[in-house]
């Protein structure tokens, strides 16, 4: 049994935007383009870690882009995937020191190694086991969050590279303001980098992985890509703001959200609606109910800011509770029982993540991670050829 609230999720959409990330690499790196990192964390920005992962595994096996790393934010995150039959490689960004680390060796997981006392408990737990693990080392140049500070790798880095327990695979940051194209720590941030990079003999690493580039360092400049780049938002259809679709590179949008009117009444001018009175109607109207609140992600300001589509029109929200959302619908002849798309197409129109994220000043990532827990995902398949 489907809620009348529910999200759709397109797989076909999801391995179509997977290959167009490829050919896009390919396009400018013909000669050896990048490896891709499809960052599967959050429960795969909301649409679902393990079918999104199973998609994308499918996708590599078909040879459609074959050489697939997935990228987690948690050890259990990693061990989810892996009970769930999941066989490619599976990176863990995140920091070691609050999770079981017996689930990187018994699900065979790569971690990443940002502080000296992770590299203290990684090569401890690889003595007692007698094996020798493969770890992604996260240098951090600007960020102030994971990673081993870029000027002082002299001191810090030697016990890793001198490890007999552990194998640098590859070494990484991560990009603060990929986003903003006019902020200079982007670029400062490249150029740290890029001493690692000229002075790695130096620091004893060699024949290792270089990444950087998230979705929109991805697309902002492809100076940044390395070895490999991690898209996360490109992979589910969104382009990170401000930036437009590059050329050749189509997206398909991979996940909607659908719910239906339950609820029609008229208000009278003067009259309001929801907690605290916040709408007063300025005309008689007529106003709808839909069974989707902040519980599942909904967000608050999106009453006077944001719309919905109802019989291919929009209806601007009025305000937002818990479990329900009341529209205005004076225009339109609405009904109980006529489908609503809170998030994706109907007619002619279209309300994506970026406009959601834009119209409550926030980003896409937290509209999609956001969908609540409550809200059931099913999955699509169609025939495409990508």
């Amino acid at each position: 049994m489907v809620r009348p609230t529910h999200a759709v999720v397109d797989l076909d959409g999801l391995t179509a935007n997977y290959v167009a990330i490829g050919r896009h690499l390919a396009a400018h790196e013909a000669a050896a383009p990048p490896r891709i990192i499809a960052v599967v964390k959050a429960n795969a920005y909301g649409h679902g870690s393990v079918p999104v992962a199973r998609a994308l595994e499918k996708a590599a096996a078909d040879g459609l882009n074959t050489s697939l790393i997935l990228a987690c934010a948690d050890i259990e995150e990693g061990v989810e995937l892996r009970r769930a039959g999941v066989t490619a490689p599976i990176l863990v960004f995140g920091a070691l020191s609050v999770s079981d680390l017996e689930g990187v060796f018994d699900y065979r997981l790569t971690p990443t190694v940002s502080s000296p006392s992770a590299a203290e408990a990684l090569e401890r737990a690889a003595t007692l086991r007698g094996v020798r693990i493969a770890v992604h080392v996260k240098i951090d140049t600007g960020m102030n969050r994971f990673g081993f500070r870029y000027d002082n790798l002299l001191k810090t880095l030697p016990q890793v590279t001198a490890s007999d327990h552990i194998a640098i695979e590859s070494v990484y940051t991560h990009f603060a303001t990929a986003e903003q194209e006019k902020e200079p720590l982007f670029g400062l941030q490249q150029t740290r980098f890029e001493k690692i990079r000229s002075d790695a003999s130096d620091l004893n690493i060699e024949n290792v992985c270089w990444h950087a580039a998230n979705s929109a360092a991805l697309i902002r400049d492809h100076s940044t890509w390395y070895d490999a780049v991690r898209p996360g938002l490109l992979l589910y259809g969104v382009v990170p703001s401000p930036f437009e679709t590059p050329l050749g590179m189509e997206l398909r949008a991979v996940m909607s959200l659908r719910t239906r009117v339950v609820a029609e009444k008229g208000m009278r001018r003067g009259e309001t609606a929801g907690y605290g009175a916040r709408f007063v109607a300025n005309r008689p109207m007529r106003v709808a109910v839909i069974p989707a609140g902040y519980a599942d992600g909904m967000d608050l300001r999106l009453g006077g800011r944001g719309s919905v589509l109802v019989r291919g029109r929009r209806a601007p929200i009025i305000t937002v509770s818990m479990d329900s959302t009341t529209i205005d619908v004076t225009d339109i002849s609405a009904h109980p029982g006529d489908d609503v798309v809170v998030l994706g197409e109907q007619g002619d129109d279209r309300i994506d993540a970026r406009e959601i994220a834009a119209s409550v000043g926030t980003i896409p990532h937290e509209i999609l991670c956001r969908i609540g827990s409550r809200i059931q995902r099913t999955y699509s398949r169609e025939t495409v050829n990508p």
